[in-house]
């Protein structure tokens, strides 16, 4: 409830036929830019995102994160990050393919050991050329 709360327009259910298929959760945080060097900002984490394996590969995950995004912004984000396990390929690439940044490796970041990619973008979100909706 308490990301919730941080930003309920940031916190989205994807449907199709009446069964959920995916959701994102975000929070709203200050702090320094993972961007902009020495620089406080508003920024928008992406806490969670998953889509259904069997919904994957259809878009929903993009819709869900640039819906997020835009929701993020309106609250006075001025960025968004989030984690990605360095071993999902098909995350990280989106992610690069929506113009994240890939700003550092966080080590043993996941309960079981893995490493994660820090990523992160400027807000407002402008879709990278071949990247559009």
């Amino acid at each position: 409830m308490e990301v919730y709360k941080s930003c309920p327009e940031a916190f989205i259910v994807a449907e199709r036929d009446n069964k959920v298929v995916g959701y994102i959760m975000c929070r709203l945080e200050f702090g320094f830019s993972d961007l902009r060097r020495f620089r406080m900002v508003r920024k928008g984490h992406v806490v969670s995102v998953a889509v259904l394996p069997d919904f994957r590969r259809r878009g929903i995950g993009r819709e869900l994160v640039v819906s997020a995004m835009k929701a993020l912004e309106l609250h006075g984000g001025e960025e968004c990050f989030l984690e990605v396990r360095t071993a999902n390929d098909e995350a990280v690439k989106l992610y690069k393919d929506m113009g994240f940044d890939t700003v550092r490796t966080v080590s043993h970041y996941y309960h079981d050991g893995a490493d994660a990619f820090l990523m992160s973008v400027r807000l407002p979100y402008a879709a990278p050329i071949g990247g559009a909706l």
